[in-house]
């Protein structure tokens, strides 16, 4: 993932002014064709790639850059005393300053992903990033700001959505809901279970120790409030703390809610209503929950139920959507609506400059079903947020949670 150099040693304004140097006159000029599956492209058509995050995910991850994309370098924090800075790397921003590299993968733990995908944007990279994108919700409105300023290509590292908008029925949903033709909408769409609760829940009974001489442990920590090191806070395990992810809720749940986001025309709004059924939430642990109800300002309701605590959810049964929720009349008129276009690929989205289907946008709005669920689990009570200036109302100390403190010299450019 990340450096050698200690992160106090660079200002935020520093760390700005090296990635977008790092961009100045470099462009990828997409003359190549993508290779068909399985295909070496000829040198011509090669892109320079590079993996930050080296982890259980960051080869999986690195694969969704497409099949035309060399591995030049590889980074991750754990590299200390490894590193050649040409091939192997412990400082993210040493590999970012190359120009031959043109895609980048990040496979790092989720507080560093913001940062990162934002850094490689400005040295002029196209970035698939693994999820959850963000740690809180204000990160992905900077990452989406950050990828319109600099003209590149976001692909979140989940792609249900690709599956679901090639499938007549998804279609036909998501031409009802975009046609805003239903409302208020009666659909309670209901997940179940798999969001590994118990499996990313936290130890308080744990003693620290003195990291391990290949870790930069500052650098691991990033932006997050600055910790002793104890083993659980990195590798899988890392799931566990607020500091670093949102338990298996933040884990999961952006695969989950990826296909219901397009299928229900949600990608450029969020839920009104959060409401969460769980015990007392631990300050720097995550732990169990049973279920979490959200409602959009159209009337659509998103149950997640976790089935591993607490009382079941009764309130609202599922209730899906077909076309006898509509008239006659705007049956016509979604007959005569053109199906979605296709959604892109990262490798097709490169080569053409066109939007990837996981974009920033539908990413970061993806994210936000998971903090919003994940604060309403902290602060015990029910919350309401406002989708467009994305803050909760009336609530400040849950709002904190929206856009928390990051630790110097790391900050959010916008």
């Amino acid at each position: 993932m990340e450096p050698s150099q200690s992160p106090s040693n660079a200002s935020r304004r520093q760390f700005i002014k090296k990635t977008a140097t790092a961009s100045a006159g470099f462009t990828i000029v997409p003359s190549h064709v993508v290779s068909g599956q399985g295909k070496v492209p000829p040198p011509s058509e090669t892109l320079g790639g590079a993996l930050i995050g080296a982890g259980g995910r960051g080869p999986g991850t690195f694969k969704r850059l497409g099949d035309n994309v060399q591995m030049l370098a590889k980074c991750d924090v754990k590299y200390v005393g490894q590193e050649d800075n040409k091939t192997v790397y412990s400082d993210f921003r040493r590999l970012l300053e190359r120009k031959d590299i043109d895609v980048v993968a990040i496979a790092t733990p989720p507080h560093w992903h913001a940062l990162i995908s934002m850094a490689a944007a400005a040295a002029g990279k196209d970035v698939v990033c693994e999820k959850p994108m963000t740690r809180f919700i204000a990160e992905g409105r900077a990452v989406v700001e950050t990828f319109k300023r600099y003209n590149r290509i976001f692909q979140i590292g989940t792609f249900g959505r690709f599956g679901v908008s090639r499938k007549k029925g998804s279609i036909l949903r998501h031409k009802i809901m975009s046609s805003g033709l239903l409302d208020p909408c009666p659909v309670v769409y209901h997940h179940k279970g798999g969001l590994k609760v118990k499996q990313w829940s936290g130890r308080a009974d744990l003693t620290p120790t003195e990291p391990p001489e290949n870790l930069n442990w500052d650098l691991y920590v990033g932006p997050s409030p600055m910790k002793s090191y104890v083993r659980q806070r990195t590798g899988g395990t890392h799931r566990n703390y607020w500091d670093y992810e949102g338990g298996g809720l933040a884990d999961m749940a952006q695969h989950s809610l990826d296909p219901f986001q397009w299928t229900y025309a949600k990608d450029h709004t969020s839920p009104v209503e959060i409401e969460a059924h769980a015990p007392p939430a631990h300050p720097e642990l995550c732990a169990m929950w049973g279920w979490i109800e959200m409602k959009y300002a159209d009337g659509l309701t998103l149950v997640m139920e976790s089935d591993e605590w607490g009382d079941p959810y009764t309130r609202r049964k599922a209730r899906g959507l077909s076309l006898q929720d509509l008239s006659q009349e705007d049956q016509s008129k979604i007959a005569a609506m053109p199906d979605p276009e296709p959604l892109v690929s990262f490798p097709e989205a490169v080569k053409t400059r066109q939007q990837a289907g996981g974009h920033a946008e539908a990413a970061h709005r993806c994210a936000t079903l998971l903090h919003l669920a994940n604060i309403s689990i902290r602060t015990g009570r029910k919350i309401k947020y406002d989708p467009i200036k994305e803050e909760i109302i009336g609530d400040e100390q849950a709002n904190r949670l929206v856009n928390p403190p990051m630790r110097a010299p790391w900050h959010l450019p916008f």
